[in-house]
């Protein structure tokens, strides 16, 4: 009798990789169209936080709300860019304890493809968010006041610090015990870094000298300054890449991390 050979698993490539990740990113993407009412806190918000700022805030830090306005949005570009996040830990950590990740396991892809396409995924609802919160700001008296090209350049940097920032989004979704404990977690880690940097107060000046020093090495307050500086005038600094320095970081330490705790608890 002959003995049975069996050939090894071959290595995904990462151009299948990211075939399977792109697959998978529109699944995410079609459960989005055929439950729309996910999207309904992230619609909301952005309007309810400009709301709510601009008329507490405007008048105390800039005099008028028209010239707050001018400051706060971009700041809250920043701002939004990592609470948009929040939902991905949460969507995640309901498909795991549906055993949704368990039958991705059984199939011939990457194990990485997943996670990836959630990520992708999720660009949707930064896109939105995006939009609301300009599209709003604008009825209100918003106005860029620097090139197009600047402007996008603007958001393509929210857009690289949210996906690096997707991350760790995805980690609390694999570690935390429920989809009810993730958003206790997440804001744990996103309050501090939202209100403890320059997103509302350009100005950080008047704060107490340990609360102007976080803000300093804060990467929101990298990115709202650097934001501001691309949309409404500025110098721009080295807020630019400061911002790309701390996505890197983020991903370095985050994706690793998040593939070893996917294997698991799948």
């Amino acid at each position: 009798m002959t003995a049975l050979t069996f050939d090894p698993p071959r290595r995904i490539s990462p151009r299948r990789t990211l075939r399977h990740s792109l697959t998978l990113a529109w699944r995410n993407i079609a459960q989005l169209r055929h439950s729309p009412e996910k999207l309904l806190d992230t619609t909301l918000m952005p309007i309810v936080f400009l709301l709510l700022f601009l008329y507490v805030f405007g008048g105390a830090v800039a005099g008028d709300t028209h010239s707050y306005l001018q400051k706060l949005l971009p700041g809250l570009v920043a701002q939004m860019a990592m609470f948009a996040t929040m939902g991905l830990g949460t969507a995640l950590n309901e498909d795991i304890h549906k055993g949704v990740f368990d039958r991705f396991r059984s199939l011939p892809i990457a194990r990485s493809a997943p996670l990836i396409g959630s990520v992708l995924g999720d660009t949707v609802r930064f896109v939105i968010v995006m939009s609301v919160l300009t599209g709003f700001g604008t009825l209100l008296g918003f106005r860029f006041h620097t090139d197009p090209l600047s402007v996008l350049g603007a958001y393509a940097l929210a857009y690289v610090f949210y996906l690096a920032v997707c991350w760790v989004s995805v980690l609390v979704g694999l570690v935390a015990p429920s989809p009810e404990s993730v958003q206790g977690f997440a804001f744990l880690w996103v309050m501090p870094l939202t209100f403890g940097s320059s997103v509302l107060v350009p100005d950080t000046s008047t704060m107490p000298g340990w609360l102007e020093a976080w803000t300093k090495v804060n990467p929101v307050s990298h990115l709202a300054d650097a934001v501001r500086a691309l949309t409404v005038g500025g110098p721009v600094g080295d807020h630019v890449w400061w911002t790309l320095a701390w996505a890197g970081g983020i991903m370095l330490v985050t994706f690793p991390l998040a593939m070893r705790m996917y294997a698991r608890r799948t």
